[in-house]
């Protein structure tokens, strides 16, 4: 595919539609329980409860169900898994080449020093794990997040994925300090696949040591949870611990080793499998394994696809292409770059996962990308949408060994439909962001001259489009930029702002039925005031390895509301220009 699909907006093509959005479903039926196997022996301990009544006896499926206010009763299981998709039968916890199965039994390590609590999403505990905030106070709760011990009907598991790192073939990764603790069914029928992350070394880990940072766990934890709140599909945090335990990492990749502090985070998501699932077994010829992941796949999170059609893989294929394009074209609207956009880090499920050197673009600038390793600049924000395309035409080699050559055609053609959906969703989203209404004639270049003149002005890309959300037409009629619109007076200062306004209003006074109030209105819900930019996730990183997590806390509570203005975080900057000190920060590489 040579086709390059670039950030500044200029598809001509009209009367496009987005394809219809595929809901993924699930039935509420009892969490089926296990029990460990014989023999296995694991670093961290095993849960013993005092009861086995399972979630359909409680009547967890009933959404007026209470929250739990212990974890007493309160289960999760590998057995969907491990029922169906094969585990390694080797159960020594050692870093090796893994053939043949899906996953490995690896338990968590614990921390060997004092853990802290420092941060909990209430919404992910009480919407998701049924669990009442005062839970995450108790100490069975620490010890479930950090490793220490594990829930009764829990056997956890390391997945064993390949991937394409950087364009080039990585062959075996897999979770080196992960370990998916197992399924939870929530009271609504959800399932939700639980997985603590920096919990110690499975045969995955490489050189690593399997741990994860502070400073990395952070910004997790605040992105993943942010992102969620900005209405982008993405892995959920519950909680993040800190230790006073020992990590060595060289943050820069520049020789530099410091010590710093191993943390853990708890995420959940509806699966974890990714495009590097799939490529491994390709890879290696394991097909009828490959088989067998697909259907699982397909059974329990594309319910739109029938596991018994010819076509199956087909059908799969195009809901994948169809949300990774929505997905990538969510980021760009809110200027966020994923900073390894590698297969391994692409979810089937088109979900954002495996938060690194992530960043939050501020002065607009399509060649920005946050991760520092990444010389060539692959991964920059301009071209997400290019690996979008490059990592999916990855799952289609690694899917046409189990198709036929008319499948391998429409699969391929599905493939080449792919920019023209990128462009569609990006063109309707940058609408929005503007306040238009209908489908005019130059849309297109008005969206691409905004973005033109914020390049040249180096303009804050978030407040550009916030601040336009809160100016009135008249105020920009007169060309007098106050000074409370930072952003835009400093786009007003290119010679064409002028022709652009012009254009602009011209096209606002189109929409059909609208008003100034109800335009502004319009905007101010889908153009955050607050996202996490690089700056802001520093100072609180800053804070916390001094024991001071407040700014974490300030942070969490401002993005679970990114389109509310807060009187706590305009005293914090949030929503001011980028402050000198934070000029030149570097978004760190390692975690």
């Amino acid at each position: 595919m040579t086709q390059r699909i670039g950030l500044l907006f200029c598809c001509r093509t009209r009367g496009l539609r987005c394809p219809p959005l595929f809901l993924l479903g699930v039935t509420c039926h009892a969490v089926v329980r296990c029990s460990l196997l014989p023999g296995l022996e694991g670093s961290a301990r095993l849960w013993h409860l005092s009861s086995n009544v399972s979630h359909h006896e409680l009547g967890f499926c009933e959404t007026e169900a209470k929250l739990a206010l212990s974890l007493d009763f309160w289960t999760l299981s590998s057995e969907n898994l491990k029922a169906v998709l094969p585990v390694d039968p080797v159960k020594e916890n050692y870093v090796r080449k893994v053939k043949n199965c899906i996953f490995s039994i690896a338990f968590p390590t614990p921390f060997k020093s004092r853990v802290r609590l420092v941060a909990v999403s209430k919404e992910v505990l009480e919407d998701i794990l049924d669990l009442d905030l005062s839970v995450s106070e108790t100490d069975d709760f620490i010890q479930l997040v950090s490793g220490e011990k594990i829930v009764f009907g829990s056997i956890p598991l390391a997945h064993r994925y390949g991937g394409h790192q950087f364009g080039i073939w990585a062959g075996q990764l897999g979770d080196g300090r992960a370990h998916l603790l197992g399924i939870y069914m929530n009271r609504q029928g959800e399932k939700w696949e639980l997985q603590l992350k920096g919990s110690g070394k499975t045969p995955y880990s490489r050189n690593g040591d399997g741990r994860a940072v502070l400073r990395s766990s952070v910004r997790e934890f605040l992105c993943s949870e942010a992102m969620h709140s900005l209405g982008i599909p993405t892995s959920r945090a519950a909680s993040l611990v800190v230790s006073d335990d020992e990590v060595w990492r060289d943050q820069f990749y520049n020789g530099n080793i410091v010590k710093e502090r191993g943390a853990i985070v708890l995420r959940v998501a509806k699966s974890w499998f990714r495009i590097g699932s799939l490529e491994i077994l390709a890879h290696y010829g394991e097909l009828d394994l490959l088989r067998t992941l697909l259907d699982f796949i397909i059974r329990e999170h594309f319910p739109s696809v029938k596991v018994t059609e010819p076509n199956r893989y087909v059908d799969f294929f195009s809901i994948v292409v169809s949300k990774t394009a929505q997905l990538i074209a969510l980021w760009m609207s809110v200027g966020f770059a994923h900073g390894v956009c590698n297969t391994d880090n692409f979810s089937l499920l088109s979900i954002t996962i495996d938060y690194g050197p992530f960043g939050f673009m501020e002065a607009y600038n399509p060649d920005f990308v946050p991760n520092t390793s990444d010389d060539e600049r692959r991964y920059k924000i301009g071209n997400q949408a290019n690996v979008g395309m490059f990592n999916l035409n990855k799952l289609l080699q690694a899917l046409n060994p189990l198709l036929d050559p008319r499948q391998k055609q429409l699969a391929a053609q599905i493939l080449e439909g792919y920019p023209v959906l990128y462009y569609t969703r990006f063109r309707d989203l940058f609408k929005a962001k503007l306040g238009l209404l209908g489908e005019r004639k130059g849309d297109d270049d008005l969206i691409a001259f905004l973005l033109h003149l914020m390049e040249k002005t180096e303009a804050d890309f978030t407040m550009t489009f916030r601040q336009l959300s809160e100016i009135t037409q008249s105020q920009l009629e007169e060309l007098n930029i106050p000074q409370q619109f930072w952003a835009l007076k400093m786009i007003s200062e290119h010679k064409l702002f002028p022709a652009w306004v012009s254009q602009y209003l011209l096209r606002l006074k189109s929409n059909m039925n609208d008003s100034d109030s109800e335009r502004r209105k319009r905007m101010t819900t889908v153009n955050p005031r607050y996202v996490l930019k690089n700056w802001m996730a520093e100072s609180a990183v800053r804070k916390a390895e001094r024991n001071d997590f407040s700014e974490v806390s300030l942070l969490q509570h401002v993005l679970q509301h990114p389109f509310q203005k807060h009187s706590a975080a305009e005293k914090a900057g949030y929503s001011s220009p980028t402050p000198s000190w934070a000029k030149d920060l570097r978004v760190s590489c390692s975690s």
